[in-house]
């Protein structure tokens, strides 16, 4: 496949040109400089997400393996992370065979965390070597807070041995009366988590992600401790940089997630933990639920929204339309940061790297309509959103088309 006359943004060499692009079977044979302007489309590597939720195994009338990778590349993505949370929970070889085998069938490269503790319940530690051994590339109880601080130092010895990352859903339930919802569930559920799981890293020397990050404390710790030399990162997802809890009255549950929304302060918290690398990778957390679900009164719809296929565009307003981060540093958050935190070979492009290419039009806007994702519930939906997707290339091949499959 040859690529002419793009202009090609690459955070990990820092090449910012024209170039044309030859691939050859699933590797960059060649790129070459070009003169002049180009054609209009820019060039990035494929987009990569640590944090997905495809329900497979377990609930597949909200999303399964195979529409959640359509979705991914539909949004630029050709590296994933599903998480563990699934049912049954991946904390066996059986279950993570499974994901990464169906993963496989797929036209982007499908990850997998396993689970730090037997069944969610956060009482005894899975079996991390045959997990990790078995291909998981991190492991989470993500959707379920570790309450027990003697079961996660052991996981987090464990986890430092491997030299493999901990992702932490930091809620404490003793704090939420009920999920989804900046009232119910006070910062303090968070801020609480943050602040021991950091101080457990700094003790085991363990590799640790702050998943979804909501507050402005939250911020401040994670910077402290970055100061201080402790191996901690932190994801900032799109709805959190974009939306308040003011959008709640708006949206309805769409806007239900967890951690939940939070104020104006906390968001441009989050922007400016961005900004100076304390937040240094974007993550969708993309959370299917079905139309059903969604339309239960509030106390009982599920939370989470999905995000794949907006994730750039939110980024692109939020983040370099505000004059947070330039694009090169958005690129950065959603590609080679991401692969190099988890030990991915994605994230890059270079002569012998990887054909996994993403090119994009930053001129045309889009209207949000539809969703290649089984479930819609995105509270971006209707609305007219800067940066249009227009041809992901995964391991040579193109894995979405806007021309084909829109």
């Amino acid at each position: 496949m040859l690529i002419e006359n793009v202009h090609l943004l690459d955070p990990g060499s820092g090449f910012d040109g024209i170039c044309d692009i030859e691939t050859e079977g699933e590797k960059i044979k060649s790129i070459r400089e070009r003169s002049g302007e180009g054609s209009g489309i820019t060039a990035v590597p494929g987009f990569v997400d640590g944090h997905v939720h495809f329900r497979d195994p377990g609930f597949p009338s909200k999303e399964d393996i195979i529409t959640g990778a359509a979705a991914a590349a539909a949004g630029g993505y050709t590296s994933v992370i599903c998480m563990a949370n699934t049912k049954p929970p991946i904390d066996n070889t059986d279950t993570l065979r499974y994901v990464l085998e169906k993963g496989k069938t797929t036209p982007i490269h499908v990850y997998s965390a396993a689970n730090v503790t037997v069944g969610m319940k956060g009482q005894q530690v899975t079996d991390m070597k045959a997990l990790a051994k078995a291909g998981a590339v991190c492991f989470t109880d993500d959707g379920i807070p570790i309450r027990n601080e003697s079961v996660l130092r052991e996981a987090m010895k464990m986890a430092a041995e491997l030299d493999m990352p901990i992702l932490l859903h930091e809620e404490d339930p003793r704090y939420v009366r009920r999920p989804g919802f900046d009232v119910t569930a006070p910062r303090e559920a968070e801020i609480s988590l943050v602040s021991r799981d950091i101080g457990l890293a700094g003790e085991t020397k363990a590799r640790i992600l702050i998943q979804h990050v909501s507050c402005k404390e939250s911020v401040k710790l994670i910077r402290e401790g970055l100061d201080e030399g402790i191996r901690v990162a932190a994801e900032l997802t799109p709805h959190h940089m974009a939306l308040t809890s003011d959008a709640v009255k708006k949206y309805g549950t769409l806007a239900k997630v967890n951690p939940p929304l939070r104020s104006e302060a906390d968001r441009q918290a989050l922007m400016s933990g961005a900004a100076d690398g304390t937040l240094a990778m974007i993550a969708t957390d993309h959370a299917p639920h079905t139309e059903s679900e969604k339309s239960l009164p509030n106390d009982k719809a599920p939370s989470g929204m999905i995000g794949l296929e907006t994730a750039f565009s939110i980024g692109l307003r939020e983040l370099v339309g505000n004059g947070k981060v330039s694009l090169m540093k958005l690129i950065e958050m959603m590609t080679i940061t991401p692969a190099r935190f988890y030990g991915l070979d994605a994230g890059y492009i270079a002569e012998g790297g990887p054909a996994d290419i993403t090119l994009i039009d930053l001129r045309r806007r889009r209207k949000v309509t539809t969703f290649h994702s089984r479930s819609y519930n995105s509270p971006f939906k209707g609305e007219s959103l800067p940066g249009t997707i227009l041809k992901t290339i995964c391991m040579g091949n193109v894995a979405y088309d806007i021309e084909r499959d829109s």
